[in-house]
């Protein structure tokens, strides 16, 4: 370990990202066939529903020409690396979007990086909680998402759903799946985009929680995921 990996496409810096995969200048011309795997999360916590998955389900099949293949992943290290890498073979996408919850939150939150350390601050749902583990020992410390998030950002704040680039995808199972993604993309499939977003909680989710907990509607989340994945396909 030691490093920072980073891979920028559709464009050859991050400063250029929001104009040029934005506005779709200098992009490369987005194929008919781009295939993009969605992932989302199921309930954790004590939560009986998700809204990632919930949200992913709501998806079209089909966003801007790109074909939309959906897939519910389980809240657990390790387990839900194996389901999105068998995904990723049988599927072959273009690139792949994880969507994971992220109660607190008060907007969809694309995220920029994901660390090698796995830390759960309650147990995963088949009990597991690790303290202070590396989640590759042969990963880099860190990698940054293959996505264009700011464009992302964008695309939801026109459509007037709030968004904002998020840093930190914390140190538990979304940012587990994050870093394995692209621990993959880095190993193995170097022509794969990949990324994660973390979405509020619905609103029905917070009904007993404390007076002011954040929360969206579940399709003002779809809504949001789809505009993003248009700023995903404009870069195909």
């Amino acid at each position: 370990m030691g490093r920072i990996t980073a891979k920028v496409r559709c464009g050859t810096a991050l400063e250029m990202e929001r104009q040029i995969c934005y506005n779709g200048k200098n992009c490369e011309k987005r194929r008919s066939a781009m295939k993009i795997l969605i992932t989302g999360s199921d309930p954790f916590g004590g939560e009986t529903v998700n809204p990632a998955y919930e949200a992913v389900k709501l998806l079209p099949d089909t966003i801007a020409g790109a074909e939309i293949i959906k897939l519910e992943v389980p809240t657990r290290f390790h387990r839900a690396g194996a389901v999105l890498e068998d995904a990723m073979q049988r599927h072959k996408p273009d690139a792949v979007i994880c969507v994971g919850q992220a109660g607190g939150r008060a907007a969809i939150t694309p995220e920029k990086v994901a660390i090698n350390l796995m830390d759960g601050r309650i147990p995963d749902n088949a009990g597991y909680q690790p303290v202070d583990v590396p989640i590759r020992e042969d990963g880099e410390t860190a990698y940054f998402t293959s996505l264009p998030v700011k464009a992302m950002v964008q695309r939801m704040r026109d459509a007037g759903i709030p968004a904002a680039v998020s840093y930190t995808a914390g140190t538990y199972v979304c940012n587990y799946l994050l870093y394995t993604l692209l621990y993959l993309i880095d190993k193995k499939y170097p022509n794969v985009r990949g990324g994660f977003i973390h979405v509020p909680y619905a609103m029905e989710q917070v009904i007993n929680k404390p007076l002011g907990t954040p929360s969206m509607d579940l399709r003002q989340i779809a809504r949001g995921l789809e505009t993003a994945v248009e700023a995903v396909a404009s870069c195909g």
